[in-house]
C-alpha cells in the first residue's frame, strides 16, 4: 500500500487529532471537525485513519481506499487526512499517541472525539494514560450529551474539565485537560451510511 508522508507541523502549533476507522467518511466528520478546529482554536486537524479499531469485531474497509475516500470528502487548507497509525504501527490511541510526542516534541497536540466515544472512553486500552498526555476536545453528537456527562471518564476528570466559555484555552493547557462543548450537528453515522449500501458499491451516498 502506498505510503504517505507524515505531515508538517510548525513548533508551538496547536493540532488536533481526529481519529477513526472513517468506514466511511462523511459529511458529519468533516462538519464535526470544522466546528472542533473553530471552538478550540486549533491551528491544524489531522486525520487518523486507522488500519483497524480495537473495539469493533468487524474489520472496515481497505485502508487505501478509506484514504481515499476521505481526502475527497475532507477539503480544508488546515485539515491533512493520513495513514500515521499504519506507519508508525501503533494501533491503540495511547500508543499513537505516544509516537506522536517522540516525532513532534514541540508541537502541543490535542485528541478530539465526540460525545458517544467520551461516554465508552473508560473502555480504552490505557485511557488514563490519554487523558494524563494530552489535553481532550469533546464535541457534543444527538442523543450523547447525558451518557458522556455521566460517564466515569467524565467523573473522574471532573476536576479538570474547562468551562466551554474559556475552550480557546484548551489547547495550551497541561493535561489532563479536557472540554465539552456543544455545537449543531449533522446527525449522519458511518454505520447508517454502510447500511444504505454505497459504500460496499464503491460509492459514497450523497
Amino acid at each position: 500500500m502506498e505510503r504517505y508522508a507524515i505531515p508538517y507541523a510548525r513548533p508551538g502549533q496547536v493540532v488536533g487529532l481526529f481519529g477513526g476507522s472513517f468506514d466511511p467518511p462523511h459529511q458529519g466528520h468533516v462538519h464535526v471537525t470544522l466546528e472542533a478546529m473553530k471552538a478550540f482554536g486549533l491551528d491544524r486537524v489531522w486525520w487518523l485513519v486507522s488500519p483497524g479499531n480495537p473495539l469493533k469485531e468487524r474489520g472496515p474497509a481497505p485502508l487505501a481506499r478509506r484514504i481515499e475516500a476521505a481526502k475527497a470528502v475532507m477539503q480544508h487548507p488546515r485539515v491533512e487526512v493520513t495513514d500515521i497509525e499504519a506507519q508508525t504501527r501503533t494501533r491503540a490511541t495511547a500508543d499513537t499517541l505516544a509516537a506522536l510526542r517522540r516525532l513532534y516534541p514541540q508541537v502541543r497536540f490535542v485528541w478530539l472525539m465526540g460525545a458517544d466515544n467520551l461516554a465508552q472512553f473508560h473502555k480504552w486500552k490505557d485511557w488514563r494514560q490519554i487523558m494524563d498526555s494530552v489535553p481532550v476536545g469533546v464535541v457534543a453528537r444527538p442523543g450523547d450529551r447525558i451518557s458522556a456527562r455521566m460517564s466515569p471518564a467524565a467523573r473522574i476528570y471532573a476536576k479538570y474539565r474547562i468551562d466551554g466559555q474559556a475552550r480557546q484555552l484548551l489547547g495550551q493547557a497541561e493535561a489532563p485537560a479536557w472540554c465539552f462543548v456543544n455545537v449543531p450537528m449533522v446527525d449522519l453515522s458511518s454505520t447508517e451510511l454502510r447500511q444504505r449500501g454505497g459504500w460496499a458499491d464503491g460509492v459514497l451516498p450523497e
